[in-house]
């Protein structure tokens, strides 16, 4: 570690404020609660933060770690006590993004550990992760892995624990830990499987999610697992909030306090609302005690945290409650046609001055094709609410590169932001509009269809931005199609991928010229070409490397759900009291 990260790391250590207890200094059980990208970046995911907190709660050691701020990256150690993390008897990484599925082998490696599973040995750590990338799709790193806890922390990880400390009381060392593990609903032993490979022929799934020919789970010789994701029923019983204040983790001015899990929209690009399907939300009256009694005791600017924010019970009168102590609430993003004038005014009444709303698509065709339910009216009506509210900014969110999508979808996304600078030129002062490619994401319908090629995505990013250009007040902020690129590889990929991701590793981080040679040469290391995970429509009666988990929604549902975008037709939001249609519920 180097002099200047060693100052910094103490820096942020003393300007934290711990609202959980102190771990224990001294347990039959250490863990390195390690997060795969900066402090900054670790300290602002609550999922990162709660995990800390179920640890410190069931009497663990539990240090942390992250990756160093610049590179090169020198030996990593424990951020509280500078202790190797090979001393630990378990590195536990929360990833939330694929993207740092690469920065799971730069911490690794700059531990001291041997990148692969195969290459360790007894005197060495359980490497543990979990996090919602690993939900959808632990394939790519499987070879780096010894366990995945497939589902939310709350509800398996104290389980966990506590068979590991029956292991030890045992006499029980590394082995016996991971074969103790074994036991716990939701883990995944990769060493046990040679896992599934894209483009295997195996009929459609089972009722339960998991593949239906016996034949597909001896494609490698070996049984494929059947892994189910654990999931907590009331989010009430364990509520997510910050453990620690961290002035310099990004949003380090924000208490986050979770209010929701999962969506009921049934957007078919959104991977967390079918992955935490069924939806759960706080109780008015939980998350009210939550936001006002702690929340507000520490921070003015409180960020409430669910996939949609505006379909939460009670939260127009909780953001006014907020603005009248002096506070500000910060809820992530807002679907329009739910934004009423109570809600309006009471963000715009808190000092919020920009408000995200996700079209997600200009025109309504397309937005029927991704089941956004969401009508251009609607839109309109919305930011004029927030407008006349006192809301100064709007930040729209929409994707290109959607399945069926024309030129004319396209400029339909600046035709939609040039009707509300007419219609709000005297209230909101700026209109930012982030555009992302679509990235097609394991257990959603849209699943099997490919990302857009590059040069056509380029195209049509030059046709947006021309677009754009014309209209006074609007900024265009487009996500790289390459970062793109490397998402949808690590999302659809297989365990053949890893050895991609260790070129990557070697080179630096810089994944763009590894694929671009393992393009030009149909592959590298006996993984085939990027372009075939990329690129590719899956067939519907394809497995698909993520088919043994099973995340309770029936993938003939999804596959339902495909051919509806394709016909432009729309699905009514989950009803959890009486639809049984996807079987999450």
């Amino acid at each position: 570690m180097s002099r200047a990260q060693e100052m910094r790391d103490r820096e942020r250590l003393a300007t934290e404020v711990h609202l959980a207890p102190r771990p224990a200094k001294g347990s039959d059980l250490s863990v390195c609660l390690a997060y795969a990208n900066t402090y900054p970046v670790g300290m602002a995911n609550l999922g990162f933060q709660a995990v800390y907190g179920i640890l410190v709660r069931a009497g663990v050691l539990v240090e942390r770690a992250f990756l160093p701020d610049e590179r090169p990256y020198e030996r990593i150690r424990s951020l509280e006590s500078g202790r190797p993390l090979s001393s630990f008897d378990v590195i536990a990484f929360s990833i939330s993004f694929e993207t740092d599925y690469v920065h799971l082998l730069d911490v690794l490696a700059a531990a001291g550990l041997a990148l692969r599973r195969d290459d360790r040995d007894e005197r060495d750590p359980l490497v543990v992760v979990g996090g919602p990338a690993t939900f959808l799709n632990p394939e790519p790193i499987a070879d780096f892995v010894d366990l995945f806890l497939i589902g939310e922390g709350e509800e398996m990880v104290p389980e966990w624990l506590g068979e590991l400390r029956a292991a030890r009381r045992g006499g029980g060392g590394r082995r016996e830990m991971l074969a103790a593990s074994a036991a716990i609903e939701g883990a995944y032993l990769p060493g046990a499987w040679d896992g599934f490979t894209s483009g295997v022929r195996a009929g459609l799934s089972s009722g339960d999610g998991a593949p239906a020919d016996s034949a597909c789970s001896a494609v490698h010789g070996r049984p494929a697992p059947r892994v189910h994701r654990r999931y907590l029923a009331r989010l009430d019983d364990a509520p997510t909030r910050s453990q620690i204040l961290a002035p310099d983790a990004v949003f380090g001015d924000m208490f986050l306090v979770e209010a929701s899990r999962g969506c009921e929209w049934g957007c078919r690009f959104c991977a967390a609302g079918f992955m935490y399907r069924p939806v759960r939300h706080r109780s008015a009256r939980a998350l009210r005690d939550d936001v006002l009694g702690t929340a507000l005791a520490h921070r003015t600017t409180v960020g409430l945290v669910g996939a949609e924010m505006a379909s939460q019970p009670g939260i127009a009168a909780l953001c006014r409650e907020v603005a009248e102590r002096g506070g500000r609430a910060s809820p992530s993003s807002l679907k329009a046609d739910l934004i009423g004038p109570e809600l309006a005014s009471a963000l715009g009444g808190n000092a919020t001055r920009s408000v995200t709303v996700a079209p997600e698509a200009g025109s309504e065709r397309m937005r029927r094709v991704i089941n956004k339910n969401l009508t251009e009216s609607e839109i309109l009506r919305a930011a004029e609410l927030l407008a006349t509210g006192g809301v100064s900014s709007l930040k729209l969110y929409s994707m290109i590169g959607l399945p069926t999508e024309t030129d004319d979808d396209v400029l339909a996304i600046a035709d939609l932001a040039e009707k509300i600078r007419a219609r709000l030129a005297r209230g909101v002062g700026r209109i930012t509009l982030s555009i992302n490619p679509f990235v097609p994401k394991p257990w959603t319908p849209l699943q099997w269809e490919p990302m857009l090629d590059l040069k056509t995505l380029r195209e049509r990013t030059q046709l947006l931005r021309r677009a754009v250009q014309r209209i006074p007040g609007a900024t265009l902020d487009v996500e790289s199609p390459r970062e793109a690129y490397w998402q949808t590889l690590l999302s659809r990929g297989d365990r053949r991928v890893g050895a991609l991701l260790v070129r990557v590793h070697a080179s630096g981080g810089a994944f763009w010229p590894v694929i671009q040679e393992a393009v030009r040469a149909g592959g590298l290391d006996g993984c085939p070409s990027p372009d075939e995970f990329v690129h590719r429509r899956y067939a519907p009666d394809e497995t698909l490397p993520w088919d043994f988990i099973d995340h309770h929604v029936d993938k003939r549902y999804l596959l339902v759900e495909w051919r509806k975008a394709l016909l432009e037709r729309e699905t009514a939001p989950c009803d959890v009291a009486t639809c049984h249609s996807c079987s999450a519920c």
